[in-house]
């Protein structure tokens, strides 16, 4: 049994079509299938049924299915542990939502290098539903994200909240909420609990033409455009400070829940229980740095 035959066997159980796993793997569908035959004569059962209405997984096949990615997950660790690690007990693969890592992200190396000081960071910035895809798949150890993409191999954790405040650049009398219109905003959707959020305090502004789905790209646009939107209280208590916007009297303050996602195998040991813990003390770590 090979991690290729691993790998195309679950990629095969998302998209239950040969085609497009031969082009999600970059093969060929005589690879895949291949792979497949391999993966079936070793473990001596049959694993997907195929047919003109399209491939369904046979029940020996749905047996295998979480076993085949406890495999792959274990596979991937023992890949990054061979490597070695130059005298670190350990490397912990980290991935941080965008708005996460953009004011700060030493603040997370920080909180991490105090309960693990010897450990190796690996950090990478991405959007919710890859960093699910990656931590079960064993890419990454922990994700701290907004929107938990719910699947048997992952445990979720909540950490707590991060506040966001409307702001608008000064002197172009967007000074108060009254003053904002739909053609002078910005949609920051940042997630479907935003989202619902803001819908259900600002229904008003709920379908602007301007919109982006990450932070650091709102902040470009308020500036730039001479618009008003929602950014993170630590990027808004910078740029107030520093001249750039202000805030607008009387919108509300949104929240965005952030969870810990972590492997489900992993949601009982010691070390990711207290890491969890360490995180969930500050997670939106307001204060200036």
């Amino acid at each position: 049994m090979q991690p290729e035959q691993i790998d195309t066997f679950l990629d095969l159980c998302e998209t239950r079509s040969f085609n497009r796993t031969a082009d999600r793997l970059s093969v060929t569908q005589s690879t895949v299938s291949g792979r497949v035959a391999a993966l079936e004569r070793f473990l001596g059962v049959r694993l997907f049924r195929r047919s003109r209405a399209g491939t369904e997984l046979t029940t020996e096949g749905l047996r295998f299915e979480p076993h085949a990615r406890a495999l792959r997950h274990t596979i991937t660790e023992a890949r990054a542990a061979a490597r070695g690690s130059d005298g670190q007990a350990m490397t912990l693969r980290l991935g941080l939502q965008n708005d996460l890592a953009m004011g700060d992200p030493a603040r997370w190396v920080r909180m991490i290098h105090a309960l693990l000081p010897q450990a190796g960071l690996y950090i990478e910035a991405d959007y919710s539903a890859q960093m699910c895809r990656d931590v079960q798949g064993g890419l990454l150890d922990m994700a701290l994200l907004f929107t938990p993409h719910p699947s048997p191999d992952l445990h979720f954790e909540s950490l707590g909240e991060l506040s966001y405040r409307m702001v608008a650049p000064p002197g172009l009398g967007l000074e108060r909420l009254e003053d904002v219109t739909p053609a002078r905003y910005v949609l920051a959707n940042l997630s479907p609990a935003f989202l619902r959020s803001h819908e259900a305090l600002l229904p008003g502004l709920a379908t602007p033409p301007l919109a982006a789905g990450q932070g650091a790209i709102v902040q470009g646009l308020i500036v730039a455009m001479q618009v008003a939107g929602y950014l993170e209280e630590r990027v808004v208590a910078r740029m107030v400070a520093g001249g750039q916007v202000v805030r607008v009297a009387g919108a509300p303050v949104l929240t965005q829940p952030i969870y810990a996602a972590l492997h489900y195998r992993n949601r009982h040991r010691t070390l990711w229980r207290k890491l969890v813990q360490a995180l969930r003390r500050n997670p939106g770590a307001q204060e200036d740095p």
